[in-house]
């Protein structure tokens, strides 16, 4: 993203503002052949074959040219928040609250507790991103994902030069490394049932719902 950046000096007892207007590169293609067009009083049909529009928005485009200048080229959404744009305060009650309350629930999971109990309704894939940039995984998370993240957070502390960052980075590579925990082992016989049901024709046209349990022996 480029940024404008302003010129202050004095005249005659008065200040004088320029702002420097950078352009992107569609907007420095709009610009330049506008521009030619104006000076040169060329052919509008071919500046809107140029630019991929209608002879009515190279008019548009010569009319902004003549009141703002350069300016008027910058896109108008520039340097503006998405209204959709979740707030800082809320992102960072999201990591605190899944850092020391929700710490054990997977992403889905997460997500519907934010709305049931913390009044606060954003998407999976939101929140799965917002995660993501901490480096924090989910409980669930797959051997591939802990590697890529692994390879991540190395790069990261490679780059960086701070002691104190590398430190913090050194601490989230460990996070990830530690394997997800599985179930414990069932001390005795029949703590745990496996069932299996077939929906099939068993008697007659009929169709049934047989349902069969097993006490799981330890290990």
């Amino acid at each position: 993203m480029t940024h404008s950046t302003i010129i202050m000096y004095t005249i005659s007892s008065e200040v004088v503002t320029i702002r420097k207007v950078e352009l992107r590169m569609n907007e420095q293609v709009k610009y330049e052949t506008i521009k030619k067009l104006v000076e040169t009083n060329g052919n509008k049909q071919r500046a809107a074959v140029t630019l991929g529009c209608t002879v009515r928005q190279v008019n548009r485009l010569i009319k902004a040219y003549r009141e703002k200048g350069k300016t008027a080229f910058v896109h108008g959404n520039r340097g503006r928040k998405p209204a959709c744009t979740v707030p800082d305060s809320v992102r960072r009650d999201m990591l605190c609250l899944y850092d020391t309350k929700y710490e054990d629930a997977n992403l889905r999971h997460f997500t519907e507790l934010l709305k049931e109990h913390e009044e606060i309704c954003v998407s999976e894939t939101f929140v799965r991103s917002l995660l993501l940039e901490e480096a924090i995984l989910s409980p669930k998370a797959r051997k591939s994902t802990r590697k890529k993240m692994k390879y991540r957070l190395r790069d990261e502390q490679a780059q960086t030069k701070s002691k104190r960052k590398q430190g913090a980075i050194q601490n989230k590579i460990a996070t990830v490394d530690t394997p997800h925990l599985r179930r414990p082992r069932c001390a005795n016989f029949g703590e745990m049932l496996q069932m299996d049901a077939s929906p099939h024709q068993w008697f007659g046209l009929k169709r049934y719902l047989p349902s069969g349990f097993l006490p799981r022996k330890p290990l």
